[in-house]
């Protein structure tokens, strides 16, 4: 189709300018109403994504005082989700190449010892397929849950992922900090994935440039139409990613930060658009639905994906 042709051509330009590989990605909430995560691994592999997202919140506090940053009323999806780990291990079984990642998991709500096991056990099953998508968090109830104060998240998920590296990549890691302490311990296995799986960081605030550079590998920031961007408070992509490299650049990081966005719209325009800012990964966003209303969704995606 011609349309689709200028819209193909003019991306190839821009890749070749850019030099880089854009891969494509789903996301969804796994829920206990949802298409199984198995299926829905197993389909996106056969039409040629690269990697399934799956967000995570271990509850809802129903007292709801917390605002929903996406809009009014907080979809049952939220409290419905099944924990990412457990499900992303069912994907990664019925799978032999996708690569599997949360989008995003909640370090808030999680011990980083425990953690720790839990994704070197999943990126060593899975054979180093595994993308770790993090963030602070929104709902100060839910975190508060689990014993950590609002004011404090972003210093105790610092303190935990330095933490966890240091178990992936030591036989007797030690860490000593404000809010995670442990003399030496040994914890096996260790990732596959040399200093283990691959860190996005899933915020948007002129804060979190700086946290990638410092204990992250990349940006993961949710999908807003341009509509949402250009008003008052949008996030801007382009900027965003030259703070990023700015940042990355001045902590003296070796190699080039990663560049994934989730939450997509299911439109061409969109692609074009994110490719040419220079987002390496496109992450198509599904509905927490069953297999009949979310597998034709894959189908048509693969066929916008295939077109780049």
């Amino acid at each position: 189709r011609p349309q689709a042709f200028e819209v193909n051509n003019s991306c190839i330009r821009r890749l070749l300018e850019l030099r880089v590989m854009v891969h494509f990605g789903l996301t969804m909430f796994a829920t206990d109403y949802s298409v199984p995560i198995d299926i829905l691994a197993g389909t996106a592999e056969k039409l040629g994504f690269e990697s399934l997202f799956v967000p995570e919140h271990t509850h809802i506090p129903a007292s709801r005082l917390s605002p929903w940053p996406g809009g009014a009323d907080l979809p049952r999806d939220y409290w419905h989700t099944l924990d990412p780990f457990v499900s992303l291990a069912l994907a990664a079984s019925a799978t032999k190449s996708l690569k599997i990642g949360t989008g995003i998991s909640l370090i808030t709500e999680r011990d980083p010892i425990l953690m720790a096991k839990q994704v070197a056990t999943l990126d060593f099953v899975s054979g180093g397929r595994l993308i770790l998508g993090v963030g602070a968090g929104w709902n100060q109830e839910e975190m508060e849950n689990h014993g950590v104060a609002f004011s404090t998240r972003w210093r105790i998920l610092r303190e935990r992922i330095l933490a966890m590296r240091e178990i992936w990549t030591q036989d007797e890691a030690e860490y000593h900090g404000e809010f995670v302490d442990f003399d030496k311990i040994w914890a096996f296995p260790k990732p596959i994935q040399a200093g283990g799986p691959k860190i996005l960081i899933g915020a948007s605030s002129e804060y979190v440039f700086q946290r990638i550079a410092d204990y992250g590998d990349g940006w993961m920031p949710i999908f807003q139409d341009a509509k949402r961007r250009s008003a008052s408070g949008g996030t801007d992509y382009s900027q965003g990613i030259e703070n990023t490299k700015a940042a990355w650049r001045s902590a003296e990081r070796e190699g080039e930060p990663d560049f994934s966005i989730f939450g997509v719209a299911h439109e061409r325009k969109a692609v074009e658009e994110l490719i040419s800012i220079g987002f390496n990964r496109i992450i198509f966003g599904l509905p927490s639905a069953n297999a009949d209303t979310v597998l034709p969704m894959v189908e048509k995606l693969a066929t916008i994906a295939h077109e780049f």
